[in-house]
């Protein structure tokens, strides 16, 4: 008979921020643990006891995103400084500097295989660029609004993004289109990843929601209402089967997706929650906030570890491919209205004693880039009366307008791909100068011997 599943532990937490904790990446293979803050600056931390952390300087304003690279040889990061960051992960912490985008960066994201890496920025652009000549290659524009977080499916075939113009996209890195379009009435999204076999993506709300979509059919599966304020981060366990949250409210939950509800609430943080992440084999999982904290737990509830997560990605290759291009077809909005059962608890299992004075130190903590106000639910149901009447009200919108606006759109797509061929044109000007220049130096330096 197998023994039942044990509740998550806290088990440690690191100290050396001086202000938020935005984002958190474990190594690959799980010996350290790297975070980005408001305070410019990366940390990387050992995790064996007593171990020594390093503090990694570069950015010149808040770091908004952190990723280990595959392989574990780098890091990336991104900044409201519109540059991201490549960086080696040990003591000397050198790094070198892409000025990226024109607006503040909000999401780095490598590629399974670690040869890509796209970025999210508030420039209303997705930009992908190549790791290996560490050069850009392609942007994708068709977000109408900052963009918030950008992902790659588990093959890279895919780009999953989300902006505040309240849409989820999803993206051909093949031919560079938007394949399909995820459309809301109610709140944006935060962040926005795939799921272990990329079969399906899971978005953190604005509007308090986490939502589930099956991208092959272009179905939500599951909407859970689980939090009080806006949901800031998700992460997937590597078996699929739980996903945990973090949200402004002060909370991590962790959801369990086969039976469709919240089993563990967890209360460590003062104030906000930013981000939390799973490790590769998901026995830990780690957290950061706004008290800049970083707090490290164990698992426990989920023991399926790497070797049996190797062997089901092996079987998966061969007998369960993931969702063809053609699965996503056609390029349709869904908003989703109404259809689908929410699931909402208040069983609440604390892990850890939460601060008495912890809804007044939260104000004291709130960023307006980073943080909705509004977080009472009184406020939502403000919000959701507002958007049936928009709703009513877009309904008698002239036809002669809409068609109006739909050829403006379509001016403005075609602006934007120029603008991207004329940027990846640049780009090979760019490296053809280059080139020019080091044969102009070795023939200087070839003269140079002779005389």
């Amino acid at each position: 008979m197998a023994s039942a599943p044990e509740d998550p532990v806290l088990e440690r937490y690191f100290k050396g921020h001086k202000a938020a904790v935005t984002s958190v990446s474990f190594s690959p293979n799980g010996k350290q643990l790297a975070t980005a803050s408001w305070d410019t600056f990366l940390m990387l931390w050992n995790l064996k006891p007593q171990a020594r952390a390093y503090r990694y300087v570069g950015h010149k304003d808040v770091v908004t995103s952190v990723q280990f690279s595959p392989q574990g040889n780098l890091l990336a990061s991104g900044s409201r400084d519109r540059t991201v960051r490549l960086w080696i992960p040990d003591k000397k912490g050198k790094s070198s500097e892409f000025k990226a985008h024109t607006a503040p960066v909000r999401s780095v994201d490598f590629s399974s295989d670690g040869q890509y890496l796209v970025t999210a920025s508030e420039d209303k652009s997705i930009k992908v660029w190549n790791m290996h000549r560490q050069r850009f290659l392609y942007s994708l524009y068709r977000h109408t609004h900052w963009v918030r977080c950008a992902k790659f499916s588990p093959d890279g075939r895919l780009i999953v993004s989300c902006s505040e113009d309240k849409t989820v996209k999803i993206w051909d890195t093949t031919n560079k289109q938007c394949v399909n379009n995820f459309s809301d009435s109610v709140g944006f999204a935060n962040f926005v990843d795939f799921n272990p076999n990329g079969t399906c993506i899971a978005s953190a709300g604005s509007d308090h929601t986490v939502k589930i979509w099956d991208i092959r059919v272009n179905k939500l599966l599951q909407h859970y209402q689980v939090h009080n304020c806006g949901v800031n981060c998700v992460s997937f366990h590597p078996s699929g089967n739980h996903l945990i949250t973090a949200s402004s409210d002060g909370t991590l939950k962790i959801l369990d997706l086969l039976e469709g509800r919240l089993i563990y609430t967890l209360q460590g943080h003062t104030g906000p929650v930013f981000t939390v992440s799973f490790s590769k084999g998901g026995e830990m999982f780690a957290s950061g906030g706004a008290d800049a904290q970083v707090l490290l737990w164990k698992t426990n509830f989920d023991e399926l570890h790497s070797k049996d997560l190797n062997k089901r990605n092996l079987k998966r290759l061969h007998f369960d491919s993931q969702p063809h291009l053609l699965d996503i077809y056609p390029r349709t909005p869904h908003p989703h209205e109404g259809k689908v059962e929410t699931v909402e608890t208040t069983d609440t299992i604390d892990r850890t004693q939460p601060d008495k004075n912890g809804e007044d130190i939260s104000a004291y903590f709130m960023n307006p880039s980073l943080v909705q106000p509004g977080c009472s639910p009184a406020v939502r149901k403000k919000t959701e009366d507002v958007s049936d009447l928009l709703s009513d009200s877009q309904r008698s919108v002239p036809l002669a307008v809409t068609d109006a606006l739909e050829h403006i759109m379509e001016q403005l797509n075609v602006l934007t791909q120029t603008v991207s061929i004329l940027e990846q044109r640049l780009t090979l000007t760019e490296d053809k100068l280059k080139d020019c220049l080091e044969n102009q130096q070795k023939i200087f330096g070839a003269i140079h011997q002779k005389s």
